[in-house]
């Protein structure tokens, strides 16, 4: 079992999620743990679009193992399928606050950061924060 989670885990490193969607799926037949949940969570959600299963499995990982990484990492993924990026960048740096983790400081990377608003009194959403945020990038100050 823990050389099928091993395996699973390197093919996700390798971003082959229906390699490691086997792995997970056979290792949760021979026995259950948070790896094997949590694993299998986010594969369910990227290959199937499984993503409320994925989201109980991972959510279900990082209460047995609040300290592994490879949990949040996970359950920010299927959070960002699920289109809630701003859950998802929270759970990640949840999961920084525990220990750096390349996978997660890439997936941030990919993200992106964005600017502050110009008024940060007025919601980022806000007629003026918008058309002079749209106007000082085009004139190139932000």
């Amino acid at each position: 079992m823990e050389d099928l989670v091993a395996k699973g885990i390197a093919a996700l490193e390798n971003e082959h999620t229906h390699l490691a969607l086997v792995c997970f799926e056979r290792a949760s037949e021979i026995g259950k743990n948070p790896a094997i949940g949590s694993g299998l969570g986010y594969c369910r959600a990227a290959a199937r679009g499984e993503v409320e299963l994925g989201l109980a499995l991972c959510r279900e990982a990082i209460a047995q193992e609040p300290d592994n990484v490879f949990h949040y990492r996970n359950l920010g993924s299927v959070l960002l399928l699920a289109g809630i990026n701003s859950e998802a960048i929270e759970v990640f740096r949840q999961g920084l606050r525990i220990r750096n983790d390349e996978g997660i400081i890439r997936r941030l990377d990919s993200l992106g950061t964005r600017t502050p608003p110009i008024f940060k009194s007025l919601s980022r959403k806000h007629f003026l924060n918008r058309t002079l945020g749209l106007v000082m990038s085009r004139l190139g100050f932000r």
